[in-house]
This record gives C-alpha cells, structure tokens and sequence, in this order.
C-alpha cells in the first residue's frame, strides 16, 4: 500500500481515510505493507528508533499487528533510477510523468518541490519493495501513482488506484496538466479503481474515459463511539449565541466564500450566532478579507489549522456543521460531526450527500437557500435534535471494517482473474 499522509501527520481527508481503512484492515488480520514518503505514525516512530533510514521498518505492537511501515526520509531530492529507463506501457508512463514532474511542471498549489518529492517517492518505492513479498500494489491519490505505475512495472503484480480526489475536484477547470495526466495515465493502467462515492465513479467515467465496469464504489467510514456510551455532550443549553462550523481546507474546492455569504444572511435574520472557520489553505487571508468586506469580521473567528483535542473542541462547540463544498467526493467531516452529536448541512455535490439522509442538503452555489436552513436548525429546537440523533444513528452504517471487507474481495477477485497466487487467505 503505497500513501502520502497518515496520521499524525496529515494536511486533511486522505491521512484520516488511510488511517481508518488501515486500521480496519489490521482488525481484520489483513497484512499490509506501508509506504510512507515522510514519517510513520508517532507510535511506531517510538517504537523503531530507525526510520530515518531508507529501508527501516517497524512493527507497532500497540495500535497496529499485521500493517508493517516503511518509511522514507523526509529531506527529498531527486535522482535516476535505471529501472524507469524502459519496459511497457506502465514504465514508459512512469518514466514520462516523473520526468514532467522534475522539469517544474509541478507548480502552483502543490509547491515548487512536489514533482521532485513524487518522484523520489517512487525511486525508493521501488527499492524497499526489492526486500519485500506481496502479492498487489494498492496505490492511495496521484502523489503515489507514479510510484504505483513504476513497482507494477517491475514486478507484474497487479494494481489498484484508489480515487479519493481528482484534480477536477482540486481545481474545478483549472486543472493542472502534469496532475491530470498523472490520474489519467494512473487510472489507464490500473486493473482496477477503487472509488470513494458514485460520485466521484462518474468523474473517473465522463473525465478519464474509463469503463464503468473498471471502477469499483467503497464509501469510506468512520470509528464511532459506542452506542452504549452516555450520549456525547451538547451545546450548553442556555449559552447565549449559536456557532456554526466550517472545518475543512480553505480552498476553492471547499467553498468558502459560499460560507462566508450565506453567513452575512443569517446575520441580517439572527443577532445572536458566530461562525468558526477552522482550516488553512490557499484562500485563508482572502477569506479574513472578504468577511471585513462583508461587513461580518466581528462575526467570523479563524482558528487556523487544528488538531486532536482542538477539533474535539470545536464540534463540541458548535450548533451546526456546514459542508459547502464545490466538489466533495465523499467528505469525511460530516461523519465526524455527527459523531461529538452535531446536526449537519452538507453541499449535494458531495459523495455522502448521495449515501446520507439524515442530513440537510443543498447546491454550493445556492446563498440563500444555505443560509435559510442554517436559519431553520438555528431557530428551531426538534429539526436539530431529529438531524442530530437521526444522523448519528445512521452514521453508524458507515463502518471502516465494510470498507476493509469490501476492498478486500476486490483484492482476491482480482488476483484470481489475474492468476496470482496470494500468500495470505483473510
């Protein structure tokens, strides 16, 4: 299994998702080998002591039994590998993207260094797996894919891309070329695809020209409490103004401005009500400003990027979370909303919009009619205690050990069509 983030250290949904299907995987006796391109988990960083070597491993003996790490240092800098210097369709890909990605094409939101980051990535990718048995690659985003396309290469096992966001979702129109040909030449040369939602299963179609019948639908999940438990707590009743939520990465594909103009309409209705935006990203300052242009900066807190404890903190604030996403292929947050029992409004370009019902719904672009549904749980009592145990309950179907049975028998389907023999029968 090939990654880019996990927790602790993670920059949004893709470190969480991996985590949670990673762990799932482990409970269900699945052995896995993960590349990570910076640091393993802070528990088995403990445990090793050695991972700044290229090539160290550790076993985490408390959180994880059969998911082994291995990690690559976090200083990259390019260089050749002769492996990528030929071959078939697959190395020539890798072998063209990883060029692209040296010469700069790499740019704009991703940083100066990511095209020479991917591709060290991939170098020693191809290095580790020269210690290793295994029997599939599975391959976690673009940033991985071209390490992906190169291991395939080498060995011939069969490969698997999981989607969990494209570049269109990234950057509406605006895509960037050496990312796109990334997914597209990733997604072409995959034995199969692994999609988050329907959703984002119709972009890889109608964007990628790939076959429906290639591409498999597994909704991620989250870990909830259990319903045994004494229930999560509650705004404090009595507390004299409401807060609304936006956690997530300010960027364009989140939405944010649509938030912050549904905000200035609710204020015109309701006097008491904050709205907490917590997150960093490209569009931050722009935010900060548009809410002074909006006449609601007194309004608006930004609490910057948070962790752990910090986000357990602002759910348990909050009166409502908003999704308002442009492009959201599933959007783990509303989930993690219900789960500290608060009600959620999510955009319908979503992929949890799709499987949940127990949530308000409305298109990103529609202003008004996001801020009258804020209004509507804001103002009235029994539609956000509905949306709030109505959800929750239903949030429990989403469960990481369905996605890990899922993806894996679409791991022995695939090696059974393929001829390969697996090691590990699970």
């Amino acid at each position: 299994m090939l990654g880019w983030e996990f927790p602790p250290f993670i920059s949004g949904g893709l470190g969480t998702a991996c985590y949670g299907l990673t762990k799932a995987m482990d409970r269900l006796g699945m052995p896995v080998i993960f590349v990570l391109p910076r640091a393993t988990p802070a528990s088995c960083a403990a445990a090793s002591g050695a991972l700044s070597v290229i090539g160290a491993s550790a076993e985490c003996e408390a959180g994880f039994r059969h998911v082994r790490f291995r990690a690559i240092p976090s200083t990259l800098t390019p260089y050749g590998h002769p492996g990528l210097a030929a071959g078939n369709g697959r190395r020539r890909a890798a072998t063209a993207l990883l060029a692209d990605g040296i010469s700069g094409n790499a740019d704009g939101n991703y940083g100066p260094d990511i095209g020479a980051e991917v591709q060290l990535y991939a170098e020693r990718v191809l290095k580790i797996a020269q210690a290793e048995e295994f029997d599939l690659i599975h391959a976690h985003d673009w940033m991985t894919f071209p390490a992906a396309l190169a291991l395939a290469a080498e060995t011939g096992k069969p490969l698997i891309v999981q989607v969990h966001s494209t570049e269109f979702d990234r950057s509406g129109q605006d895509v960037n070329q050496y990312v796109y040909d990334i997914e597209r030449y990733a997604m072409a040369a995959a034995d199969k695809i692994i999609a988050v939602s329907r959703y984002t299963k119709n972009m890889i179609v109608n964007r990628y020209g790939v076959e429906p019948e290639k591409v498999e639908v597994v909704y991620n999940g989250i870990e909830l409490h259990d319903r045994d438990q004494e229930p999560l707590s509650q705004p404090q009743a009595g507390r004299p103004e409401k807060v609304v939520l936006f956690l997530g990465r300010i960027t364009r594909q989140k939405g944010p401005e649509y938030f912050l103009e549904a905000a200035k309409k609710v204020i015109e209705k309701i006097e008491n009500v904050k709205f907490v935006m917590a997150g960093d990203g490209d569009l931050l300052y722009r935010s900060i400003e548009m809410a002074a242009e909006l006449g609601i900066g007194d309004r608006v807190f930004f609490t910057r990027f948070l962790r752990g404890d910090e986000v357990d903190k602002a759910y348990e604030m909050a009166d409502l979370y908003v999704m308002p996403s442009v492009s959201e292929p599933f959007g783990l947050a509303p989930l993690e909303a219900l789960d500290h029992n608060v009600p959620v409004l999510v955009s319908k370009q979503s992929g949890i919009a799709e499987a949940f019902r127990n949530a308000l719904k409305v298109d990103f672009w529609d202003v008004n009619e996001m801020a009258n549904k804020m209004v509507a749980v804001l103002r009235y009592a029994p539609l956000q205690t509905t949306l709030r145990s109505e959800g929750r309950m239903e949030a429990f179907k989403f469960r990481w050990e369905e996605s890990a049975l899922r993806i894996n028998q679409i791991y022995h389907d695939l090696l059974q069509k393929t001829g390969a023999t697996g090691h590990t029968e699970v």
